[in-house]
């Protein structure tokens, strides 16, 4: 089967549009990576808001990296001599590895991320320049 790469299409969109969201979602293969679990949701006309369902994980094993329109979010548990020891009947919670990656549009820019409660939450903005805002002659 043959996989597209559809990033390309998201440049000319504005903030996270819902027919490419379905258009990329269709293009992954079925066996793609589904951990961890995320929403995507408006909070403002230009604001945005990724939640990450990363239970188990601390800050510092998380990295968060921006780089040419691309969201990069990666997760490795750093194993302890305690964690070494435990004797496990039944691990149900994943806490897995994982490289989660967002296509963001033009002018969408990172303001911030927290964790809590095991979630993280990546607040994005779009700003655009005045110099390509409309303007009445």
């Amino acid at each position: 089967m043959r996989h597209f790469d559809l990033s390309p299409l998201y440049r000319s969109t504005v903030g996270f549009d819902r027919m490419f969201s379905l258009l990329d979602n269709m293009a992954q293969p079925e066996g793609a990576p589904t951990y961890p679990p995320y929403n995507i949701e408006r909070t403002g006309e230009n604001a945005y808001r990724i939640t990450m369902a990363v239970a188990g994980f601390a800050e510092e094993d998380i990295s968060i990296e921006v780089k040419e329109n691309a969201l990069s979010v990666r997760g490795q548990k750093a194993e302890t001599e305690a964690d070494a020891q435990r004797e496990f009947l039944h691990q149900g919670i994943a806490a897995r590895a994982f490289d989660r990656r967002f296509q963001l549009a033009d002018h969408v820019e990172v303001k911030g991320a927290s964790l809590e409660n095991g979630l993280l939450h990546i607040d994005l903005e779009r700003e655009i320049p005045e110099a390509m805002k409309a303007r009445t002659i």
